[in-house]
């Protein structure tokens, strides 16, 4: 087969795919085709792993401290207006968190819903600060395969999220994950105020467990599905790949408990060792078994 004719038959494929894809989200903001985020996502793996601890080799870590603490509470203030859209599009009004379908028409409800989730699937561009935030503090030691792996394949599976099942019952784990982050940035942001503010943070040894929590919630939600008599959910790979996703992190944070608390070890060194490869990923004594995030093991940022 000719290169012209594989490009052909592939320009194909994509105009058929494509044709099941919402019409009310076609023209919105890197919703036109997924090469713009696909790109973006490119230089974030390349900086954060590659050039950007190259740049910071010879340079001394940035203190990032009146930074740290705008972007966290920057991240739980949105993080509550999502949860308070999900909630009013459809989660506290009407959903029955069963067999919840996703509604394509342009009614008010449904068009907030679709809007709700496109700004979850931004959100994650935004968190990939994150990481970047470590390469400016030289916190190499923290930015693990799973670190990056999940703030690559969130934002690149919810495009297709959003642009054929913006709505109905997958987006149930955008609504907890959204709960889990302002609990979890407001530790960070309290955490980066100082140590006179450590004396508030009493229930960081409860932040393993909530995320835990919300791994069973989401699979046991999803999961729902596949004992459902007669559930007509427009595009079920979603359920698969949201129903996989919580699958291998709740087994993830199972292995981490038992390590941690059962054991009395700390993250294990399988996970620890799973960091970038490449002469600049020098650690600089970082505790790499701190808390994590509710998207995966993901370090206190403030450290």
């Amino acid at each position: 087969m000719e290169f012209g004719d594989l490009t052909t038959r592939v320009g194909l494929w994509y105009e058929n795919f494509m044709k099941n894809a919402d019409p009310r989200t076609e023209d919105w903001f890197l919703m036109s085709s997924p090469l713009p985020q696909t790109v973006v996502i490119v230089a974030y793996i390349y900086f954060v792993t590659r050039l950007g601890p190259r740049l910071m080799e010879k340079r001394k870590a940035f203190h990032l401290k009146e930074v740290l603490i705008i972007y966290n509470f920057s991240v739980v203030a949105l993080s509550l207006y999502m949860c308070y859209e999900y909630v009013m599009s459809g989660w506290g009004t009407g959903y029955t968190f069963h067999c919840d379908l996703v509604d394509y028409s342009d009614s008010p409800q449904a068009v907030r819903m679709a809007g709700t989730c496109w700004l979850y699937y931004f959100s994650k561009f935004i968190e990939m600060f994150d990481t970047i935030f470590f390469v400016l503090r030289k916190k190499n030691g923290q930015i693990t395969f799973l670190h990056v792996y999940h703030h690559s394949i969130m934002p690149f599976t919810w495009w297709f999220g959003v642009r054929f099942a913006a709505g109905g019952q997958g987006t149930f784990h955008a609504l907890l994950n959204c709960v889990v982050h302002v609990i979890m940035y407001s530790y960070y942001g309290l955490s980066a105020l100082g140590p006179a503010y450590q004396k508030y943070l009493w229930w960081k040894k409860y932040l393993t467990t909530i995320q835990l929590i919300q791994f069973v919630m989401v699979t046991t939600h999803i999961w729902q599905y596949f004992f459902m008599k007669d559930c007509p959910y427009q595009f079920p790979i979603f359920i698969y790949i949201i129903g996989l996703y919580g699958l291998v992190f709740l087994l993830l944070f199972l292995n981490f408990w038992y390590h941690a608390y059962t054991k009395g070890k700390r993250l294990p060194k399988v996970l620890q060792a799973k960091t970038w490869a490449h002469p600049y990923n020098k650690t600089n004594g970082q505790n790499n078994s701190e808390i994590t995030n509710g998207n995966g093991f993901h370090h206190d940022k403030n450290e």
